[in-house]
């Protein structure tokens, strides 16, 4: 029997955001499996699944009991903290209303089992919470030849003979857009940029200041705005490490799309990288560790390559043939679970 999901989204909808990412990839995988039949934001109810990715409250009143309901959770609004700013009245509604979401659905699937915890902390029983990790697809992410990169590094103004550090994202406060910069400016032989911008505008955590900031990049850094995803993949040749000094995060599509294109990675020590990535990176607490794990792999051949062949393995804990089975197994079961 082919189960029938809907899936819906307005992720895409904001530009610059791994929330859209994440529902592109998974969804595309979804579509290359046999035994679905998906539709994507349909208005019709006769299907089995909805799978809602993003919280939007047209998708809150389309829940009932003539299909299950899957939310899916990119992130939690106690611990999600430094992206947005509100008003406190305007923060309480809207964190009230997530969890509230999150409490209607049927199921949950989250990318990061550290936020398992978080969700039982909701009142939400562990057994209809279901950790499936992120993915990505190695046909839109791969490395490219050293003359492609080449081209890409003049055409991006970048230097042909420096040791290139990539941060990529939203600018905000969670992301550590702050010591990403002051990393730049101690290590003035390597060459840093950072791509994405303010995907949610003026309410972004920080905007004034970081708006300023941009106008003030050391000698040795770049900006790059928001970047089609298309185009992430001639981003992440052009680079030679990617470095995410974020403070909360759940599971970055940046991380396995840099895994993808065989590029180290250096991330803040933080715990709830542990489950998921299983110490197949760098990692440091501060902006002095950061730049002596940068100088280190732009010196180090050897370590250099150690930690390349690491983000090799990331790309084989999260391919495409495990996460089509997990998908695979999930949906079944869940609709036996619900359709008995």
């Amino acid at each position: 029997m082919t189960i029938r999901i809907n899936m819906l989204s307005k992720a895409d909808s904001v530009p610059g955001q791994g929330v859209a990412s994440a529902y592109l990839e998974q969804t595309g995988l979804v579509n290359s499996l046999n035994d679905f039949e998906i539709e994507i934001n349909s208005r019709k109810n006769n299907f089995d699944i909805f799978h809602i990715h993003s919280v939007n409250l047209r998708y809150r009143l389309r829940m009932n009991k003539k299909h299950t309901n899957i939310v899916y959770v990119h992130f939690i609004p106690k611990d999600n903290e430094g992206s947005l700013c509100l008003p406190k009245p305007l923060r309480f509604i809207f964190d009230k209303y997530v969890n509230s979401f999150y409490r209607a659905a049927d199921e949950l699937v989250v990318v990061n089992p550290y936020f398992i915890k978080s969700l039982e902390e909701l009142g939400i029983p562990k057994d209809r919470i279901t950790y499936i990790p992120n993915y990505v697809d190695g046909t839109n992410f791969y490395p490219l030849k050293q003359d492609e990169i080449n081209s890409l590094k003049k055409e991006y103004g970048v230097p042909l003979d420096k040791f290139v550090v990539l941060g990529c994202g939203q600018i905000q406060t969670r992301k550590g857009f702050d010591d990403f910069v002051e990393v730049a400016k101690s290590n003035p032989n390597l060459f840093f940029t950072w791509v994405g911008g303010f995907s949610f505008g003026r309410i972004t955590d920080g905007y004034r200041k970081y708006k300023k900031m941009l106008k003030e990049l050391p000698k040795n850094m770049i900006h790059i705005d928001i970047v089609p995803r298309n185009k992430m993949n001639e981003i992440f040749n052009l680079s030679d490490v990617l470095f995410m000094p974020s403070f909360l995060e759940l599971f970055p599509m940046s991380i396995l799309e840099a895994a993808q294109v065989e590029k180290p990675i250096l991330l803040r020590d933080l715990e709830l990288y542990h489950p998921i990535l299983f110490n197949k990176y760098i990692y440091g607490k501060n902006v002095d560790e950061f730049g002596k794990e940068l100088r280190r792999l732009s010196n180090d051949k050897e370590y250099y390559k150690l930690y390349q062949n690491k983000a090799i393995e990331i790309n084989k804990l999260y391919s495409k043939e495990k996460l089509s089975i997990e998908w695979r197994k999930y949906y079944q079961r869940i609709y036996e679970k619900y359709h008995d």
